[in-house]
Parts: structure tokens; C-alpha cells; sequence
């Protein structure tokens, strides 16, 4: 029934029938409206306060407006829309979802020195009700370690979850899309890799050294059965991977920098 068909005849339907038709036209049409899986709302807030991996997170305390609405709009997924989707449609959401949480959570309690410091002595933030899903509230860990690790099994993701700290593999200046998704984690190894105080490969000693990530982990990773070196192969320098191939390698795993990924401010 149309808006033009309702006012022709108007006279007849009596003025209350059809303008509750016409605001339950307005409220269908609303709740139909698909989701935004270019996540652009998220999109321009990494572009404003994200630069090589680190957050100013001065700029983001003081303009929340954008990420919060970004937020609200992931509160509103149901889960049955939400289990409509492809694989990489939900995984981006929930990678997205992570990073834009942690980035509020740290925003709320800025000024911090490390994430770590906090939720108190007595609870840490990955289990502070922070997450909105599906009508529910949940925890960093839950979202992570009771969802995304057993649903997906994909060990990437541990190159895509940021928990604040520096030692995390760096937060990307966009955000994950389901077209570009694969793309995406990729190069999220190979930057993370390139990251030499947390991943670097020393030939002259045969010496691997890895994040903590990967002992933490090392399940996930080797999963498939392969040992973490040839794991990390595909996302080093070809010449590294070149050089890891020839002989046995040792395995060393570096200080994880727990302090916040903060941008360093403009002299």
C-alpha cells in the first residue's frame, strides 16, 4: 500500500488507519535497512586518531561521539541477522567489535599507563562487562577465548585482536571488511612480524624471536599440525624465510610491552 494510494484515499480510511499504516511503513522500512558492512562509521575513526599503529587517544577522549555511535550500531545486530551472514561478514564484525570496545574502554579511563591498570586489583579489563551483543553484555574474554578462538579456529585473528598494549600487533587505520578480509589478516602477520622488538630472525645465531603471542597461543598456531617456524614463515622477509628453511632453528620469545599503544604527542 503506498503513501500516494493512502492519501487518495484518506477520506475513506479515516485519518488514524492510515497514518498508523504510514508510521508502520516508516518503522519496517527502517528495521530492514542493511547492515553497513564497510563499517564506515568505525572507518572514520581509525582514520582520525590512528597513525602507524598507535592511537591519540587525547583526540578520542576529547570527540567519542563517532565511535560510540559506531558501537550502538553494533548493539542493535540480532543474532539471527547476525548468523545470516558469511563467515568473513561475522568475523569482521567481531574483530571490529573487539578493537573499537578496547578503544572505548582505554578512552573512559584515559589518562593510563597500560591497559592493565585498569579494572583494579581485583579484576582485569578483559572482564569488565564492556561488549554489547544481541541483546546481551559480555567481556573481552568471552568475545575472544569463548567465541571468536572456538567458532572460527583461525589462528590470524591473533594478529587482528588489540589489546592496547605496544606489544600488540599494531591496530590497522581501517577496519576489517568481509571483501578483504583475508587480505587483510595477511598483511596483518607480515606487519606484525616486521615488528623487530617483538619478532625478528638473527641467521648468524639460527635464533627465532617471537612474541609472547605465539607461546601464549601456540595451539592455535600449530594447529594445523606444522611447528611455529614454519608457521611464521609466510609472513617474514623472503630472505628470512629463505634462511629459516635451510636448517633448524631456535626458538627465543621476547618481553611483551605492556605499556598503552599511544601516539606520541606533537612537540
Amino acid at each position: 500500500m503506498t503513501p500516494v494510494f493512502l492519501l487518495a484515499q484518506w477520506p475513506r480510511l479515516g485519518r488514524r488507519f492510515a497514518l498508523a499504516v504510514l508510521l508502520l511503513g516508516v518503522w519496517f522500512g527502517q528495521s530492514a535497512q542493511a547492515f553497513d558492512h564497510t563499517h564506515r562509521r568505525y572507518a572514520r575513526t581509525l582514520t582520525r586518531f590512528v597513525g602507524s599503529g598507535r592511537v591519540n587517544y587525547v583526540g578520542l577522549r576529547a570527540e567519542p561521539g563517532e565511535l560510540r555511535a559506531y558501537l550502538d550500531d553494533l548493539a542493535l545486530v540480532t543474532r539471527t541477522e547476525f548468523d545470516g551472514w558469511t563467515r568473513a561478514e561475522q568475523l569482521a564484525l567481531l574483530l571490529n567489535l573487539y578493537n573499537a570496545a578496547t578503544l572505548q574502554l582505554v578512552s573512559d579511563h584515559y589518562p593510563v599507563s597500560s591497559v592493565r591498570k585498569i579494572g583494579g586489583l581485583f579484576q582485569s579489563p578483559w572482564k569488565l562487562p564492556v561488549i554489547r551483543l544481541w541483546g546481551q553484555t559480555y567481556t573481552l574474554d568471552w568475545l575472544e577465548h569463548e567465541f571468536i578462538r572456538p567458532r572460527y579456529q583461525e589462528p590470524r585473528v591473533h594478529f587482528a585482536l588489540v589489546c592496547a598494549a605496544k606489544g600488540c600487533p599494531p591496530l590497522r587505520d581501517e577496519p576489517y571488511v568481509a571483501v578483504r578480509l583475508e587480505a587483510q589478516l595477511d598483511d596483518q602477520g607480515r606487519t606484525f612480524m616486521a615488528q623487530r622488538e617483538c619478532n625478528r630472525f638473527d641467521g648468524s645465531k639460527r635464533t627465532l624471536y617471537l612474541s609472547p603471542l605465539f607461546k601464549w597461543y601456540r595451539d592455535d598456531f600449530t594447529a594445523s599440525g606444522k611447528p611455529l617456524e614454519q608457521v611464521v614463515r609466510p609472513f617474514c622477509s623472503a630472505s628470512d624465510a629463505r634462511s629459516m628453511a635451510e636448517s633448524k632453528v631456535r626458538i627465543v620469545f621476547t618481553t611483551y610491552d605492556w605499556s598503552l599503544n599511544e601516539a606520541r604527542p606533537t612537540p
